[in-house]
């Protein structure tokens, strides 16, 4: 493929926008990132309108989107469809996230994308099933478990190329096992916990690496007992995954988290289910009917069940609700979860010798075209 320019954007280069730079293309990366006047002859290029160019975003929890829920089909042609239904809002790297369910069902999500060839799929998420039952929020009790030796051993077995991320509870699984998963490799992020602010504390000296959807399904911060939040926002280890939809977390108490922990810990997740991408609002999740009300996910007794959200309206979110910039807005949804997944060096940045993972928006984040390895995706219609 002959190299591509980009033409008369405004391109997010570190922490700021700038025009007058063309973005070159060619073999999926950043070739070169030079003057608009300096591409050179013969090169194909594309103008951008001045529309805003930012490294693609990355997604680490997303539980299904258009129509497709993972739990119910852990195959490659699902994962195809949830890649296909988030792309169209600048998701260009994700991990189909599995909630709590059997082991049978991990282990065929696991073989999933083991086996899947899906742009943009960077491994999985498994939130649970080792959690805390009194943290478990929608998912099914019968599912929530203590892990078992066997467990271990299935978590630390690699997907592929990709990344495995566990969401579990620091206070049911233990030190030791923290440590076993992240010197395999494994990610390990805290949440559905009760757990007080020295378990925290001592689960990131043994290799906890960041926290599930802050506020939601953890131990508060408080007065005289920090809990997970508070651990969280003091101790600086970590990054920490946040659901910007308006109702999971008042953007008060988010702009707060941020100020405390340091923006460049925050990354946006969306948590998204289903309902994402389709004009029907509302599926079965194990049994149970989820509809979409006022933009949220909930069951029949009003419990949160996920999100109706993409990351172009994460994004969207951050810079309306939390008074972020929007290259502060689109780092935290690139550069920071990149980072968490230890792929800060590939993606996540606009930099050469980067895969050219891209999104180009309007100023109001309407998503206008993607690429993911340089090569072009239209949204889905």
């Amino acid at each position: 493929m002959s190299a591509l320019a980009l033409l008369n954007g405004r391109v997010l280069i570190g922490s700021a926008f700038e025009e007058g730079r063309a973005v070159v293309i060619e073999g999926g990366r950043i070739a070169a990132i030079v003057p608009n006047g300096d591409v050179p002859a013969g090169t194909r290029s594309l103008d951008l309108g001045g529309h805003f160019l930012m490294p693609g975003f990355i997604d680490t929890q997303v539980n299904g989107g258009g129509g497709v829920l993972f739990n119910d089909r852990p195959d490659a042609d699902a994962i195809a469809a949830i890649g296909a239904a988030h792309r169209r809002f600048g998701t260009t790297g994700f991990l189909p996230t599995l909630i709590s369910d059997d082991m049978a069902k991990v282990r065929a999500a696991m073989e999933a994308v083991r086996t899947a060839s899906v742009p943009g799929l960077l491994g999985i998420h498994l939130e649970g099933p080792f959690l805390n039952l009194a943290k478990r929020g929608i998912h099914e009790a019968a599912h929530i478990r203590a892990m078992a030796e066997a467990d271990l051993a299935l978590l630390k077995q690699p997907v592929g190329a990709g990344r495995t991320l566990v969401t579990l509870a620091p206070e049911k699984v233990g030190p030791a096992a923290i440590r076993a998963l992240a010197d395999a490799g494994v990610i390990v992020a805290a949440g559905h916990s009760e757990a007080d602010w020295a378990t925290v504390v001592d689960a990131l000296d043994h290799g906890l690496a960041g926290f599930t959807h802050l506020f939601n399904a953890m131990s508060p911060l408080q007065s005289r007992a920090p809990g997970m939040v508070g651990a969280a926002l003091d101790d600086g280890r970590g990054h920490i995954g946040i659901i910007v939809d308006g109702r999971h977390v008042h953007p008060a108490v988010l702009r707060i988290a941020i100020r405390a922990g340091g923006a460049e810990r925050f990354m946006l997740v969306t948590d998204a289910m289903p309902s994402v991408g389709l004009r029907e609002k509302s599926f079965e999740l194990q049994g149970r009917t989820i509809r979409v009300e006022d933009g949220v996910c909930v069951d029949s007794a009003g419990t949160l069940a996920g999100s109706d959200l993409d990351m172009a309206s994460a994004v969207r979110n951050a810079v309306a609700m939390l008074g972020l910039s929007l290259a502060e807005a689109a780092n935290m949804a690139g550069r920071n979860p990149a980072r968490f997944l230890g792929l800060g060096g590939e993606l996540g940045r606009i930099a050469v010798g980067y895969r050219a993972d891209l999104v180009l928006a309007t100023r109001d984040v309407e998503i206008l075209e993607t690429w993911i390895g340089g090569e072009a995706v239209l949204p889905a219609a």
